[in-house]
C-alpha cells in the first residue's frame, strides 16, 4: 500500500518522516514536494513544480492508495481535488481524540460547511458510514446553540435548535442540545451547529484541551483523502488513518 503526503518545504520533511516511521512495514509513504525539497529527501520523494497537482493526479489515477494533504496549501490542493473528483464542494469529517482517549467524529469543521439542514443530513449519512468503518459507536448526536429551556432567549438560538431537531429527525440521530459532553459519551458522530462552531470545538480540544486530531477524511468522494490542519505538527495519526481507510476500501 502507498500513501502520499504533501510537503510544502524541506523543513517539513523530518516531521513527515517521523510519522511515516510509525506505520506498519507494509505501508509505504511517498512525499510530494518541490524539487528543492526532494533533493534533501531521497528516493521516496516525488518532485514536482506543482506538488498539489501531482498528489491529486496520482490519487485519482490510483497510482497511490490514499493521500494526506500535509502542509500543502489548502485552497489550491482542495480546489484541485474538488475539480478532479467532480463535486461542487468537499465535505470533511474530523476524527478527534479527547485527552482521556475517547474518540469521535466531528462535522462540520470547515467554516463554510454545515449551514443548512440538508447539509447536516448529508454529513450524518456519510459520517455514519465513516464511523462504521472506524468501529466507532453508531449513534449520531446533533448539537444546537442551547438547551431546550433556552427557547425564546434569542432568535439565533431558537433557529439553531429548530434546525438541530429537524436534522436529527431526518438523519435518525439525537438532538443533544448544547451538551457536547453528553453527545461524546454515546455517539460516534457529533454534528456541530455550523462550521464555525465545529472549527472552534476542534481547535479548543486539540490546541487547548490536550486532545489529538487524526485528520479529516473527505467523505463525499471515492478516493481516500485526509485533510490536515495547518497548525498540526503530528503526521503519524493522519497517515495511519489514511492507510486504515484505504485498507477498508480495498478489503485488504
Amino acid at each position: 500500500m502507498i500513501v502520499g503526503i504533501g510537503v510544502a518545504s524541506a523543513e517539513d520533511l523530518p516531521l513527515m518522516r517521523r510519522g511515516a516511521g510509525a506505520l506498519d512495514p507494509g505501508v509505504l509513504v511517498r512525499f510530494y514536494c518541490t524539487p528543492d525539497a526532494a533533493d534533501a529527501g531521497g528516493p521516496s520523494c516525488s518532485a514536482s513544480d506543482d506538488p498539489s497537482a501531482a498528489l491529486v493526479d496520482d490519487l485519482v489515477e490510483e497510482r497511490i492508495d490514499a493521500a494526506v494533504r500535509g502542509t500543502l496549501p489548502a485552497n489550491r490542493t482542495l480546489a484541485l481535488l474538488r475539480r478532479a473528483t467532480g463535486v461542487d464542494r468537499l465535505e470533511r469529517v474530523a476524527l478527534l481524540e479527547c485527552a482521556d482517549g475517547r474518540r469521535f467524529l466531528l462535522a462540520p469543521v470547515g467554516v463554510d460547511e454545515g449551514w443548512t439542514v440538508a447539509e447536516k443530513v448529508g454529513m450524518i449519512e456519510r459520517g455514519r458510514e465513516l464511523a462504521r468503518r472506524l468501529d466507532l459507536p453508531p449513534g449520531v448526536g446533533v448539537l444546537s446553540g442551547g438547551r431546550l429551556g433556552d427557547l425564546g432567549r434569542h432568535p439565533a438560538v431558537d433557529r439553531s435548535m429548530a434546525d438541530a431537531e429537524l436534522a436529527a429527525r431526518l438523519g435518525d440521530g439525537i438532538h443533544c442540545e448544547i451538551l457536547i459532553e453528553e453527545a461524546v459519551e454515546q455517539c460516534g458522530l457529533v454534528i456541530a451547529p455550523d462550521g464555525i462552531a465545529g472549527n472552534l470545538v476542534f481547535r479548543t480540544l486539540v490546541y487547548l484541551g490536550g486532545g489529538n486530531a487524526h485528520g479529516a477524511p473527505v467523505t463525499n468522494i471515492g478516493p481516500v483523502f485526509i485533510d490536515t490542519s495547518r497548525a498540526s505538527r503530528e503526521y503519524a495519526l493522519p497517515l495511519r488513518l489514511a492507510a486504515a481507510l484505504a485498507a477498508v476500501r480495498t478489503n485488504r
